[in-house]
């Protein structure tokens, strides 16, 4: 396989070995040692003839034999030549730890460049640099400069932190966590996390993917590839660095609502990619996933000695979007004939503080047994009578079932044993009901992912030369911002409903225009000059005369030339009035790393009020259309709640996917916002009241 050096090498050279103790060369030959790794270990350092009791050769050139891979340890500007040495001696692959590339100066990055481009001309694969290193624990091979070697086991870990792997490394130990691979991605000078995505997604003794990244270098290869691999395993994602600080303003909605953190929350939900919202969630999803069998729905039943854990858990799990399981009769009339007097026999099933471990065990069985219950979660709190120990034993013999048992040891020195005890059966155990509720929400999420419908695309007959010829126009005219006539044009060319209208440069075109459309009509101002136009008085709606045509004409014109005497202004828009309806927005920003991520929220001044949006990438689909529309608390507004109206929700998903259509097949469309989108009732034509169009300055210029 292609990583086969990287992850099984038969030989390692560790350049820049050192006897020194504190030392990071001689940290990485410690651990390959200690570790147990029993292929050829060749110490490189022109100081040393022996180190740890192994020859020590000045340089790589004086091993001769084929080396697999190497591991360099040495100040920056001894690595490129050591580089150069691990090629000559046949290295597959090559593993930096120094840092002072790219992250330090321009100089770094351009040493860094021709490292890579002479690694890549070899066809060598480069780690790297300032890296951790690399680990294989069913290789017995620790290469990198952390001592803790965990257990072996079915979770890998990519990472772009050294210190994160480190901090992982200790966490995994210290919990008896097992891990299969672990590989610090660096500077991503070649081998970066979609490399390691893959081959993992391949690897027999991986289970689990965990991942920290700070940057995806493609986001499009990246959504490929993950959804591949989580059709097959779970990923979760810790993604951090993506706050609005450096987010640059945008002009639409859609843009200035989309920050960077919610491309990559759209991006993970598409490929299907679990993600952290912190550290500790990471291995909370990790030893639940890795651990137990997925749940086949979201109905959860609580065993608790106490009935405030379980009140608390039992908020936990619908918080988290789970549901409290309803026990059926025969289970109620199981536990009422086994269980003391005192008991709850609802749910939370409450066995009391005196509960002994064979009354947790009648609780736990006959939950898991009743076919209203996809997953059981235990509590245990320390009393007198409390037997953690023997409480764990219990719910290892019960786990061998195909429903996930989540255990909640709560306290302290009381429960160690029964954490030991579930730790060492390789049962997850949590410290409280919201963490364990979290963790069953994952599961059951990706077991939904796992069973997804194939995606499939509507494609609606439209007329794309029509757009081609709006946007050559506007190409040689260098504008970047369609005005509003030529973009509603564009959506009518696409299959949108829209007034009839037309653009007018005096009061009496505009009363022409209004005598030929039929009167009421709304006038709006046009200019590229002019983002927000009701913001400064440029729309007059229900004008039911000429009089009102030409007096609201003459007002907008001249207050606007006065507040904005410089505005480029191009005239008025006159079209007739929208039939009543609910107004919400479509909108469009294109993501730099993950293409066109569409917008859906309530229309009108209520989205920059009220946020209420949601997002997915683009192309979607009818399913992923209607979700868009659910994510969203307006969504209840719009299907008809105490008393209201319904209105036609599927137009609205069907407009979504024309715009979705729209944006996909024409990539130079930057930002798009169709503000309204006013939605009728059932029978009722929904219409595109108002849009604008940004182009890409770059396509305006470039092509």
């Amino acid at each position: 396989m292609m990583f086969d050096s990287l992850f099984h090498p038969s030989s390692i050279a560790v350049i820049g070995a050192s006897s020194v103790e504190g030392k990071v060369g001689n940290a990485l030959l410690s651990n390959l040692i200690d570790g147990g790794y029993d292929g050829k270990i060749v110490p490189v350092n022109p100081k040393s003839k022996e180190i740890m009791g192994i020859r020590c050769y000045g340089s790589l050139s004086e091993y001769n034999e084929k080396v697999d891979m190497s591991v360099i340890a040495v100040p920056v500007k001894f690595v490129k030549p050591a580089v150069a040495e691990s090629i000559s001696s046949g290295a597959g692959a090559v593993t930096i730890i120094t840092a002072g590339f790219k992250e330090v100066d321009k100089e770094g990055a351009r040493l860094e460049k021709e490292i890579a481009e002479l690694c890549r001309l070899k066809g060598v694969r480069l780690l790297g640099p300032n890296v951790l290193g690399v680990m294989n624990t069913h290789h017995k091979m620790n290469a990198t400069f952390a001592h803790n070697m965990p257990e072996k086991g079915g979770i890998s870990i990519i990472s772009q932190s050294g210190a994160v792997c480190a901090a992982i490394l200790d966490w995994a130990v210290s919990n008896r966590l097992g891990m299969s691979k672990l590989v610090s991605i660096g500077n991503k000078a070649d081998i970066n996390e979609i490399d390691m995505l893959e081959w993992m997604g391949e690897d027999e003794r991986t289970s689990v993917i965990v991942g920290y990244l700070e940057s995806i270098v493609d986001g499009k290869k990246f959504i490929q590839t993950a959804e591949k691999v989580t059709s097959k395993k779970p990923v979760i994602i810790l993604k951090v660095g993506t706050t609005a600080a450096g987010v640059k303003a945008a002009s639409s909605h859609t843009g200035s609502l989309a920050g960077t953190d919610v491309a990559y929350g759209a991006a993970f939900r598409r490929s299907g990619v679990i993600r952290a919202d912190s550290f500790e969630q990471l291995f909370d999803f990790a030893k639940a996933l890795d651990m137990q069998p997925l749940p086949r729905g979201k109905s959860v039943a609580i065993v608790t000695n106490a009935g405030g854990p379980g009140i608390i858990c039992a908020d936990a799990i619908e918080n988290a979007g789970m549901s409290v399981a309803q026990l059926d009769h025969q289970s109620a009339t199981a536990l009422k004939k086994k269980l003391p007097e005192a008991a709850s026999i609802g749910n939370p099933i409450d066995v009391l503080g005196d509960a002994d471990p064979d009354r947790y065990h009648v609780a736990i069985k006959t939950a898991l047994e009743s076919d209203a219950v996809d997953a059981v979660i235990t509590i245990l709190t320390p009393q007198t009578m409390t037997k953690a120990f023997e409480t764990a034993k219990v719910i290892s013999e019960l786990s061998h079932a195909d429903k996930p048992i989540l255990a909640c040891f709560m306290g302290g020195r009381d429960i160690l044993p029964g954490r030991a005890e579930l730790v060492s059966k390789r049962l997850p155990d949590y410290t409280s009901p919201e963490r364990v509720a979290l963790s069953l929400k994952a599961m059951y999420e990706y077991s939904l992912w796992r069973e997804r419908p194939a995606r499939v695309l509507t494609h609606y007959p439209v007329n794309k030369r029509r757009v081609e010829r709006i946007f050559k126009m506007y190409k040689n005219m260098r504008r970047s911002q369609v005005g509003e006539a030529e973009a509603k044009k564009i959506l009518k060319a696409y299959g949108f409903d829209i007034p009839n209208g037309e653009l007018c440069v005096s009061a009496d075109q505009a009363v022409e225009i209004a005598e030929y459309i039929g009167y009421p009509v709304a006038m709006k101002i046009v200019s590229r000059d002019i983002i927000h136009k009701s913001d400064i008085g440029g729309v007059k709606i229900n004008l039911q005369n000429s009089e009102a045509v030409r007096d609201a004409y003459d007002l907008m014109v001249m207050r606007i030339t006065r507040l904005l005497p410089d505005i480029r202004l191009e005239g008025v828009y006159v079209e007739e009035m929208a039939s009543k309806g609910r107004e919400v927005i479509l909108g469009m920003s294109r993501d730099p790393q993950f293409g066109p991520m569409m917008m859906f929220g309530l229309g009108g001044i209520f989205v920059e009020v009220m946020k209420d949006v949601s997002f997915n990438l683009a192309p979607i689909t009818k399913d992923e259309a209607m979700q868009m529309l659910e994510a969203t608390r307006s969504y209840e507004y719009l299907s008809g709640i105490r008393g209201q109206t319904a209105v036609d929700i599927e137009s609205v998903a069907i407009a979504l996917q024309r715009m979705s259509q729209l944006v996909t097949d024409f990539p130079q469309i930057k930002e798009m916002d169709i503000n309204p989108f006013i939605v009728g009732t059932m029978g009722v034509q929904s219409v595109a009241a108002d849009a604008r169009i940004t182009l890409s300055e770059k396509w305006i210029e470039n092509g």
